[in-house]
């Protein structure tokens, strides 16, 4: 992993998968351990697209190690603003920073970053396309919440279209023979070339409407919000926006294992009644991201091996 750029989750193996899982947990177990692993390191975070949880789970990462912060979280206060070109920008912040990490919203950007870059690339989020280090944290945290990864029942719910989180970590979990359930709207039904990856792999996998009754064979519900900025037109999001809210009472008589995740943020698909139950884990899961982030920088930077 050492100086190797992270865009895809397909860059890591299962074996780096679990690389990065063994230093989460040292890191969550002992994070003044090491607070000053990064004296002297430079981390540009360049967000051309918002972001909240994120950045700042980045910039959290980086300061609790005691590296430095540079780069945007608007386009519109940097040089793009300008005029200057994707590629412009990244060699010149490159000059200033060991590693790059980068949201954009146009899909390949972060490939094509990390072709020009002369440092590490860290994509963090590129269009519908991936989302890499929301895939680690979720691993993460699927396996701190069942113990294990393989044999699992994951079900799907909401936008399995432009669900970049989604993508990602149906591909990481092909290695791990789980049952797929997957649950959307008509509209926003998972992309086939995900569903032939899980054909190929021979992953179980079933698409439904209604998400009631796949709630009780679940280990893991990761809900996702219906992403309104996805849409060119706002008739069609008005329409399944609120295709699924998930309420408490949906949880009685589930496993007792279960729970429920979301990469966050979330406007209405998970009512506030659920956080009060046993089964949310949706904020643990934004916090695993620090410890997830802590290990992806110092693993690339060979602070960590």
């Amino acid at each position: 992993m050492k100086n190797k750029s992270l865009i895809s989750i397909h860059d890591y193996t299962k074996e780096d998968y679990f690389k990065v899982l063994e230093w989460a947990e040292i890191f969550q177990k002992n994070p003044k351990e090491y607070q000053n692993l990064l004296n002297g390191k430079v981390v540009a975070t360049l967000f051309f697209e918002p972001s909240t949880r994120t950045r700042l789970s980045f910039e959290s990462a980086v300061q609790r190690m005691g590296g430095r912060i540079i780069g945007f979280s608007d386009p519109g206060s940097s040089s793009v603003q300008k005029g200057e070109s994707l590629k412009d920008t990244i060699l010149t912040v490159a000059q200033y920073s060991d590693l790059i990490v980068m949201r954009h919203p146009i899909e390949g950007s972060a490939r094509w970053a990390s072709e020009v870059s002369p440092v590490p690339i860290v994509n963090a989020g590129d269009g519908a396309n991936q989302h890499p280090t929301q895939c680690l944290l979720d691993l993460f945290t699927i396996k701190e919440t069942q113990h294990r990864l393989d044999n699992l029942t994951l079900t799907f719910v909401g936008d399995l279209k432009y669900g970049r989180t989604v993508h990602s970590l149906i591909q990481a979990m092909a290695n791990f023979n789980p049952t797929i359930n997957l649950v959307s709207p008509e509209s926003l039904k998972l992309p086939n070339e995900y569903k032939l990856m899980l054909k190929k792999h021979n992953i179980k996998y079933h698409e439904y409407n209604d998400l009631s009754g796949v709630l009780k064979d679940s280990d893991i519900v990761y809900v996702t919000r219906v992403q309104r900025e996805r849409f060119s037109d706002p008739i069609e999001y008005e329409k399944v926006k609120n295709a699924y809210v998930l309420d408490a009472s949906m949880l009685v008589d589930t496993k007792p294992n279960l729970k429920v995740l979301h990469p966050l943020p979330r406007v209405n698909e998970i009512s506030v009644d659920v956080d009060d139950t046993d089964k949310a884990y949706y904020f643990q899961q934004a916090l695993n991201g620090v410890y997830t982030r802590m290990a992806i920088i110092s693993l690339i930077l060979g602070l960590k091996n």
